[in-house]
């Protein structure tokens, strides 16, 4: 099972109010596992970064304007992302803003068909506590000490260790891959061990007429029958 933890920094907090995607980060999980490759590009919103939102993720215009268009990078995202579930916190601010960036591509919307919220995950399972990552990090004594600025590829990697936790623990998936290890282990020891050539090991002639004087007891003997 493929899945793909995902976060963006952005202008604003309204797409319909001319705000543009900054950032995109994923994460990809495999069996609930996390394999090492993500996805990550800065973006050039081709407009002003207010200083409310430079604050809260550190990107500014400067920075920002010879960053590729989200246009230029769309083929490698949606490569990346695949027809594989997506994991989001809060996902109607990310969703929103990842599909008007599509749109504007000329690329069809992606659903929220395919899409687990942890923000509504936490929620549920603990009512009424804070539910934000910070919140999370802190409850599961997950290290965020480099998280001076959100980050989009530092917060999806954040997330799909807040995700395995909310799950139940990411025990169970450390001790699969051990298990899958020691397995791997197994049969390389049974590959590798020497072919031994056949042995015969015949009866002998004391063995053979014990063996026949035995049989010759048995009354009424399928074999007798079928000798006759």
């Amino acid at each position: 099972m493929r899945e793909i933890i995902l976060d963006t920094e952005t202008t604003g907090l309204d797409p319909a109010e001319g705000h543009r995607l900054v950032e995109i980060g994923c994460v990809e999980l495999l069996n609930h596992i996390p394999t090492g490759r993500t996805f990550h590009t800065y973006l050039n919103p081709q407009r002003d970064v207010p200083p409310e939102a430079a604050r809260v993720h550190g990107l500014t215009a400067e920075f920002l304007k010879d960053k590729p268009l989200f246009t230029e990078q769309i083929d490698g995202f949606m490569e990346f992302i695949a027809d594989d579930h997506l994991v989001i916190h809060n996902a109607e601010f990310d969703m929103k803003f990842v599909n008007a960036e599509m749109k504007t591509a000329g690329f069809k919307p992606l659903l929220m068909a395919r899409v687990t919220d942890t923000l509504l995950m936490a929620r549920q399972k603990f009512p009424g506590q804070p539910a934000s990552l910070d919140a999370l990090c802190r409850r599961f004594k997950i290290d965020n000490t480099e998280r001076k600025f959100h980050g989009a590829l530092l917060d999806a990697q954040l997330l799909s260790e807040v995700y395995l936790e909310l799950l139940g623990g990411r025990q169970h998936g450390l001790g699969l891959n051990a298990q899958m290890e020691a397995s791997s282990l197994q049969l390389n020891a049974r590959i590798k061990r020497q072919k031994r050539e056949r042995r015969e090991f015949p009866p002998t002639d004391e063995e053979l007429q014990t063996h026949a004087a035995f049989l010759g007891k048995i009354k009424n003997a399928l074999w007798s029958e079928t000798e006759k």
